[in-house]
């Protein structure tokens, strides 16, 4: 059955191979650009000979989100069926050489950027008791990598959220399940956020090389023969919307698992045992209408 899907974050890499895939599936999209502007222009103008949607919109924008989030109803006569927010930045070195400003900006969209998407959206699903929302987090949410801590801490933080949105919508029908995708070959890396406070690695000595070297070993797996496909995200998706509700995970690794499976699996227990032992075991559990 064709749905109604937003998908932030949509100009390129997961974003654009998710709503390429599922606009293939028949679905109707609606891709989010930060901006449609320069060569970003041409990728709306390429998405939108497909079908799908383009509408301009910055997380970190409470009017942009608005206004699209508005625009989006008007076109679909009030309905949504799924909101998928994949909208992130990237974030690479030394953790003392990024700047509070810097921090902030990185949360500003990978968290307070989630949050708008899905206040804005959640007053339709609720409406209609159903629904499904989709956040894209990362591994480095369960396992943390040195220099990539600040990343790491924002996504860290979606895992919250989605755990505590999905008890919280449970029984109003709307689902809520988290895709944790490992390293891939995408720009993420070449639009990683850099140290703006490059003078302090200088006392870091050889430490601070580090860093490039990480990068260097992801960008030659990304060379190699068996290169991971960033289509594996989208295809993740793709199953996510097509299975039934009440029946999808509650988060999906995708690629190289860097033991953040085995994470999910000793948390999953204890997690489950807290909220039996506080008597909201029911909320665990999604009510179909």
């Amino acid at each position: 059955m064709a749905k109604i899907i937003l998908i932030t974050g949509a100009s390129s890499g997961f974003g654009r191979f998710t709503a390429e895939t599922l606009a293939d599936s028949g679905h109707k999209v609606f891709a989010g650009f930060r901006s449609t502007d320069g060569s970003k222009k041409a990728v709306a103008d390429e998405l939108s000979r497909k079908s799908i949607h383009i509408l301009k919109l910055d997380v970190t924008d409470q009017a942009s989100v608005d206004l699209a989030i508005s625009q989006l109803l008007k076109e679909s006569k009030s309905d949504l069926d799924v909101v998928i927010n994949n909208a992130g930045m990237a974030s690479a070195g030394v953790s003392e050489t990024f700047t509070p400003e810097q921090t902030r900006d990185l949360f500003e969209v990978n968290v307070f950027g989630m949050q708008r998407i899905i206040r804005a959206t959640l007053p339709t699903l609720r409406a209609k008791r159903s629904g499904l929302v989709i956040n894209v987090g990362s591994i480095l949410g369960r396992v943390t990598l040195p220099f990539f801590g600040l990343y790491g801490a924002s996504k860290y933080a979606v895992e919250a959220l989605t755990d505590s949105y999905r008890y919280e919508l449970s029984q109003l029908g709307v689902d809520v399940v988290l895709v944790q995708p490992s390293a891939y070959p995408t720009n993420m890396y070449a639009a990683a956020q850099q140290p703006a406070d490059g003078a302090r690695a200088e006392s870091y000595g050889d430490v601070a090389e580090v860093p490039g070297k990480i990068v260097k070993t992801f960008l030659d797996l990304f060379q190699g023969a068996n290169a991971p496909n960033p289509h594996d995200v989208a295809t993740a998706v793709q199953k996510l919307v097509a299975t039934p509700a009440g029946q999808r995970p509650r988060r999906v690794v995708v690629g190289l698992p860097f033991g953040s499976d085995a994470v999910n699996d000793a948390v999953a227990p204890i997690q489950d045992g807290v909220i039996d032992s506080l008597g909201l075991g029911d909320l665990a559990k999604l009510k179909i209408s």
